[in-house]
């Protein structure tokens, strides 16, 4: 089971290796959504820890022009271990 932290609100949350981060992260861990298609960026976060258990930006999130940390949740599958979030809204 990977973990993930949430920066803002310090909960936790486990999920399944290899899983869609975008389910947890918007029913416990209050991330907010708009399309969940990759488009609208209402699903950035920040990745404070943990960037390596992800799997790579696919091209939706290449196409968004994110920063280093940045990820759109919705699009984002996690490895393995514990990554750390931070929402700015």
């Amino acid at each position: 089971m990977a973990k993930i932290i949430s920066e803002n609100s310090g909960k936790a949350a486990e999920i399944a290796d290899g899983d869609p981060i975008k389910y947890i992260c918007e029913d416990e861990l209050g991330v907010m959504f708009g399309c969940k298609q990759g488009m609208c960026g209402t699903c950035r976060i920040h990745i404070v820890e943990g960037m390596e258990n992800l799997f790579e930006k696919n091209d939706r999130e290449n196409d968004m022009s994110l920063d280093e940390d940045e990820r759109l949740t919705c699009q984002c599958k996690i490895k393995t271990g514990t990554i750390k979030i931070r929402l700015d809204y």
